[in-house]
């Protein structure tokens, strides 16, 4: 897991437009449990910041969208959009194109561009209010980091690999959701 952290900051220091040549199937499943390992490290880490941003009053980290679906919706319904249907539209939405920019400078800002739009979008999850526009760049820190995760994966071994990564990292994270209520 430390190899691929490691990779994954000289990735981000200078994404390139390169798949992995190595095509062994255990290779690339343990890049990719490192990968949810990694994902999962990343939102345990933040945790804190929400938790302090809800203490001092900032933000009702209630006023979510999930809570809302919570109350309106079933688990395997929630479980099937989350684990399954938004992870294909958002890897097809934020991820496929990135290999249409197939020059240096324009793949580079691509991979920024989309893997920032990929967490913006998630600010919608929040009651739009000064304070959460205001932290809008700590409340949507997990989706950017592993927006970049899932962009790793997807240009080194494919938008099915990141299509997988971003269902697993969202049916743990439903299933630890769930445990809850």
């Amino acid at each position: 897991m430390i190899e691929t952290l490691k990779e994954l900051f000289i990735y981000f220091k200078n994404p390139i437009l390169e798949e992995d040549q190595n095509i062994d199937f255990s290779y690339r499943i343990k890049k990719f449990i490192s990968l949810l390992l990694i994902c999962l490290a990343t939102g345990f880490l933040i945790s804190p910041l929400f938790i302090l941003i809800e203490s001092l009053g900032f933000v009702d980290m209630q006023d979510h969208a999930m809570e809302d679906l919570m109350k309106k919706l079933s688990k395997p319904i929630i479980f099937l959009f989350a684990a399954i249907i938004a992870p294909v539209f958002e890897e097809l939405i934020f991820r496929a194109p990135l290999t249409a920019f197939k020059k240096k400078n324009q793949f580079r800002i691509a991979f920024y561009v989309f893997t920032i739009l990929f967490g913006l979008v998630h600010i919608t999850n929040f009651d739009i209010t000064t304070n959460v526009l205001l932290l809008s760049p700590i409340l949507v820190l997990p989706q950017l980091l592993v927006g970049g995760y899932f962009g790793f994966i997807r240009i080194r071994f494919g938008l099915i690999w990141s299509m997988a990564l971003h269902g697993c990292y969202n049916a743990i994270l439903m299933l630890v959701s769930f445990s809850t209520y």
